[in-house]
């Protein structure tokens, strides 16, 4: 399939492309032209930011069940492989819709629209999320944000300063993970305060799961220098993760994680799952913004 021309959106002091083929943001530029997403080295992993769409994670068996009936689905669900469509567009802002499908139906028996919108204001990148539920019962869903910033960013600091500071304290321990199943047990929390120090050796059991997640924000860069304020308002889990070596760090808000190890149950019986009104209109958001 041929790949589709990137959608451009900027103020003077960022800029940002986005990929019809998953709504996909691909590259974050500063004032100078200085790229904050990874590169997508395919010896570490191809994507930039996919949206996470019916599903967040895994499913046991790559299979998704509803009232009975077993539909297979990949992991983190099928928006990232779909082309959507530009609704509307402005030198600041972009609109880009996936509608159900006889495909889609094929894999996710439920009528809907998946509306996302992208909005620069001055340092600022917002990416809006609405579902809509066109069915006439309600719908299971879940949703993700998977955006992967440079690791260092693009500032002359070394890859070892760079760290995530959280907004808040992070009592809890984190979720663990067997294979891609979320496990019943529990792995101690690596941060140091409210700081979690990057390195390699963090992410030799994959991601970093934080359910429930305290903190509305993050800062991520070195200790000095510019940064990435991350911003996920009522969200309720947060994942963070790279393949160690990659020049990249992923900072993940979810609603919605992998299967629970040994779940057999309905989507509705998932955990994390969020459940859609006939008609109604359920939202989300994420916002990035550069820091000097």
């Amino acid at each position: 399939m041929p790949q589709p021309n990137l959608i451009t959106i900027a103020t003077a002091q960022l800029s940002a492309a986005i990929n019809p083929f998953g709504a996909e943001l691909t590259h974050l530029r500063d004032a100078d032209g200085r790229e904050l997403m990874t590169d997508a080295d395919p010896a570490f992993w191809t994507g930039h930011a996919p949206l996470l769409f019916p599903v967040v994670g895994r499913l046991n068996g790559d299979v998704l069940r509803v009232n009975g009936a077993a539909y297979p689905m990949k992991q983190h669900g099928f928006a990232r492989r779909s082309l959507f469509t530009l609704v509307e567009q402005s030198t600041t802002h972009a609109v880009f819709l996936l509608q159900d499908s006889a495909e889609t139906r094929a894999v996710y028996p439920f009528a809907f629209a998946l509306r996302v919108t992208y909005t620069i204001t001055d340092a600022t990148l917002e990416i809006a999320v609405a579902i809509e539920n066109r069915s006439e019962s309600p719908l299971p869903a879940s949703f993700g944000f998977h955006p992967a910033f440079a690791w260092p960013l693009p500032y002359g600091l070394p890859r070892a300063d760079h760290r995530i500071v959280f907004a808040e304290d992070e009592p809890d321990p984190l979720r663990e993970l067997v294979g891609s199943a979320i496990s019943s047990g529990r792995r101690p929390s690596p941060l140091q305060g409210r700081t979690l120090a990057l390195d390699d050796a963090l992410f030799t059991q994959d991601a970093l799961i934080w359910d429930p997640v305290h903190s509305q924000s993050v800062r991520y860069g070195a200790s000095t220098g510019p940064q990435l304020r991350v911003d996920f308002p009522d969200t309720p889990m947060l994942g963070i993760w790279t393949k160690p070596g990659a020049a990249f760090v992923c900072i993940e808000p979810w609603h919605g994680i992998a299967d629970p190890e040994g779940f057999t149950g309905d989507i509705r019986e998932k955990p994390g799952i969020v459940t859609i009104a006939p008609a109604a209109t359920w939202r989300c958001a994420m916002q990035v913004t550069l820091e000097a």
